[in-house]
């Protein structure tokens, strides 16, 4: 197991580029950084940038339905016990995320042994089960959990995304699914989460979702914000008026999943195109470093709205946008470049 013991053998030595603090020191008055992970990346340079710089950890796909609960009466909980047992050892804060998603789940939750889709009452209880189990195997070493992913559908003119969970169980899967996470662990704090939230549009229905779960005294402690931006948006107006909307009713805000893509947003997937560039340009660069110092600007006149703010992956090396929504196109959402050493903009985030 990696841990502070190993960390001095792991630092280069003579790196100008290094500081002697890191994220989590400079924003130890604001609140924990953290940072998405999976258990390759628990040891060597990467351990050693994760304990250099964050005091948070979330997994990034350990805990999803699918991964952790594979077959009905059988767990896979290796991969998320590497990485609960290193933030552990290493004294770091863990998020776990998620326990009610309508993506990355496994194929037997819909459906009976016959292949007939399941009842209600059925699927609650296995939903009953599933967070019972999972949250109260790690009870006292995870203080929040992201409970509910992304119901909030991509169409403007629908509420709620017309997900398996939706068409069985309606509206309830989420209230039930808080309820049962609350029971399971009274002690955790419970997040909805989801992205494009800063979006007008979409924030009005998101809001809409929370005060109904709030006004019904359902156990719900905050909202996770998930931050997949890019240089081109939010805008700081539409950040701001988020922050306020959310925060109005009295939930922590946690910024849960944050990067920033050098590209515009796309959802769809699809091929790289012929000529298609994904270089880094200088221009680029210098959008993306303002684009970071306004977002840490706002979360830092905020620090009594927000509670936690965790970074999607350790570092430009390796990120989901490598692959997502483009296939193959090189992505540099990060703070720290491909060879983990901070890139110009992570020193104006920390300068302030």
């Amino acid at each position: 197991m990696f841990s502070l013991n190993s960390l001095a053998q792991t630092k280069q030595q003579g790196n100008d580029d290094k500081s002697d603090k890191g994220l989590k020191d400079y924003y130890k008055d604001y609140f924990p950084i953290g940072v998405a992970v999976g258990p390759w990346s628990l040891k060597g340079d990467q351990a050693a940038l994760i304990l250099e710089q964050f005091n948070s950890v979330t997994p990034e796909n350990a805990m999803k339905m699918g991964p952790i609960h594979p077959e009905e009466n059988r767990y896979f909980w290796k991969d998320a016990d590497a990485i609960v047992n290193f933030a552990v050892e290493n004294k770091i804060r863990v998020r776990g995320h998620n326990l009610c998603w309508h993506e990355q789940f496994p194929k037997w939750i819909f459906t009976d042994a016959k292949g007939d889709t399941v009842t209600k009452e059925v699927l609650l209880q296995r939903l009953k089960d599933h967070i019972f189990t999972v949250v109260n195997r790690y009870k006292g070493k995870i203080y929040a959990w992201d409970v509910v992913n992304e119901a909030i559908d991509d169409n403007p003119d629908n509420f709620l995304r017309n997900s398996p969970w939706y068409k069985i169980c309606g509206e309830d899967f989420i209230v039930k699914a808080f309820e049962y996470a609350h029971e399971a662990d009274p002690k955790a704090l419970l997040f909805y989460n989801d992205y494009n939230t800063e979006r007008p549009e979409k924030r009005e229905r998101v809001y809409k979702l929370l005060k109904k779960l709030v006004d019904s005294k359902v156990p719900i402690n905050g909202v996770g914000l998930q931050a997949h931006w890019s240089i081109y948006e939010p805008s700081e107006k539409d950040l701001r008026d988020a922050i306020e909307k959310y925060s109005s009713l009295g939930l922590q805000i946690h910024f849960t999943e944050l990067d920033m893509s050098v590209y515009p947003w796309e959802k769809e997937r699809r091929e790289k195109k012929p000529g298609e560039k994904d270089v880094l340009t200088p221009e680029l660069e210098q959008k993306q470093i303002d684009q970071y110092k306004m977002v840490f600007k706002v979360f830092r006149e905020n620090k009594g709205k927000i509670t936690s703010v965790t970074f999607w992956n350790i570092s430009d090396r390796y990120t989901w946008l490598d692959n997502y929504p483009v296939s193959g196109r090189k992505n540099y959402p990060l703070l720290f470049d491909t060879t983990l050493k901070p890139k110009k903009v992570f020193w104006e985030v920390v300068k302030f």
